[in-house]
């Protein structure tokens, strides 16, 4: 797909989109890699302009460069951000209580801490950034080393095949201790994120490292050595 066609798609489908105001969003396309510029209102927004676009078909990278910028009455105070966020995380039951811990900077969020698995560490981001005042998430939270000695290669295995939209064909996944590796291709962004939290949803997992291409390609076997 020509670069030019890519934006007009990437365009089309922001203007669809309802909670967005896509006059404020400037896209540009690289070799299929998606710059997007402008400002939104909340990071809520930033966040949800990124996923729109990724779901486009073609889209190959996505470099976000947009503004969050708050109206006077949603502008909060650092500390304030901190509190809210802290109680935030406390009233999800995923969340290990006192685990994490909060530093807001002119808006600006960073965690820190160690939990248990990777879905506790998006859990928290995803909590905070739905907050007002929030204008960027910086995840610097750990997972500590797991105990679990389930075999891992079937659970990643299971898992690729639990998501219908991954052809798991196409994906070949080996391990080496804690780390995999994820080589092979798919059809577009959405199924590069789907492959990559069916692999960090496997226990053991701590470092996944994405060598995935966007487009067609050979089959290749599904779960590789370790």
């Amino acid at each position: 797909m020509k670069d030019m066609d890519l934006r007009r798609d990437v365009m089309d489908e922001l203007e669809l989109e309802p909670r967005l105001n896509a006059a404020s969003i400037g896209v540009a396309v690289v070799d299929g890699v998606v710059t997007l510029t402008g400002h939104v209102p909340s990071y809520s927004e930033k966040l949800a302009i990124e996923k729109v676009v990724g779901r486009v078909n073609g889209v190959r990278g996505i470099a976000q460069e947009i503004d969050v910028r708050y109206p006077g009455a949603g502008r909060l105070a650092d500390d304030e951000i901190a509190k809210r966020a802290l109680k935030i995380m406390r009233w999800d039951a995923t969340l290990p209580d006192k685990a994490i811990k909060v530093t807001v900077d002119k808006g600006l969020v960073s965690l820190s801490g160690e939990v248990a698995s990777e879905f506790q560490r998006d859990a928290a981001e995803r909590e905070v950034s739905r907050m007002g005042g929030v204008t960027g998430v910086v995840n610097r939270i750990t997972i500590e080393h797991p105990t679990d000695t389930t075999d891992i290669r079937k659970k990643i295995k299971d898992a690729l095949k639990r998501h219908a939209e991954v052809e798991a064909d196409t994906i070949r996944v080996s391990r080496v201790g804690d780390k995999v590796t994820l080589e092979g291709s798919v059809d577009n962004w959405d199924e590069r994120i789907a492959v990559r939290n069916a692999n960090w949803s496997a226990p053991g997992i701590r470092i996944v490292e994405d060598r995935l291409r966007i487009g067609p390609a050979a089959l290749v076997d599904d779960v590789g050595p370790g």
